[in-house]
């Protein structure tokens, strides 16, 4: 019993000394797309108003980020719903048009209370930022925005997300506003691991 009690006490002073840091350290760790360069996936949803609220944080660092650096943004797959909002941006993405459309794509969710679950909802979304409807529905409907949506179900368990928005850091570190204490810090601790990491 003493043994279980100290092994108890060993695991939760761990686990806070990694929240002190400021992240979680997953275990294993997940392979990177480049392994030339130091990885940054963003999960995020664009029902969440909290990735919302995180977005000009992200659009500063994104300015600064070194150029070692590969940003990756990843809609989280929870529930219908949110695989409804992260085939949008799969179709952005396949359009090439992801950096035009992103913070509108939250601004018409978070702000102007648009749905945006439909496929004709959707349609006249991009429509409305110059994308022909034809293109629209070819890029909807392909095999290559299914193929990222299949990808995107998995992601979350691998990379132990539980909420968003979190970041990972080069497939060994998870960062979220909680690990970090207050979300203004997730980019300061995610860029000293980066330096870590560069190392």
């Amino acid at each position: 019993m003493l043994k279980k009690i100290a092994f108890l006490g060993l695991f939760w002073f761990a686990m806070l000394a990694k929240a002190e840091d400021g992240y979680e350290t997953l275990t294993p760790a997940q392979p990177v797309q480049n392994p030339d360069k130091i990885e940054v996936i963003e999960f995020f949803w664009y029902g969440c108003p909290h990735c919302y609220h995180l977005e000009p944080a992200v659009a500063a660092w994104l300015k600064t980020k070194p150029a070692n650096v590969e940003f990756i943004r990843q809609p989280a797959i929870f529930s219908d719903l949110w695989a409804k909002h992260a085939k949008a941006f799969f179709t952005a993405e396949v359009l090439g048009i992801v950096e035009k459309v992103h913070a509108d794509l939250f601004d018409a969710i978070q702000n102007k209370k648009q749905k945006l679950l439909t496929e004709d909802e959707l349609l006249k979304f991009f429509s409305d930022h110059g994308v022909k409807p034809d293109d629209f529905r070819n890029a909807y409907n392909s095999f290559t925005v299914d193929a990222k949506m299949r990808q995107a179900e998995g992601m979350g368990n691998r990379y132990g997300i539980t909420g968003v928005p979190a970041l990972i850091v080069n497939g060994k570190y998870k960062v979220t506003g909680t690990t970090a204490k207050t979300q203004d810090n997730m980019f300061a601790v995610t860029d000293q691991l980066i330096k870590q990491e560069s190392k």
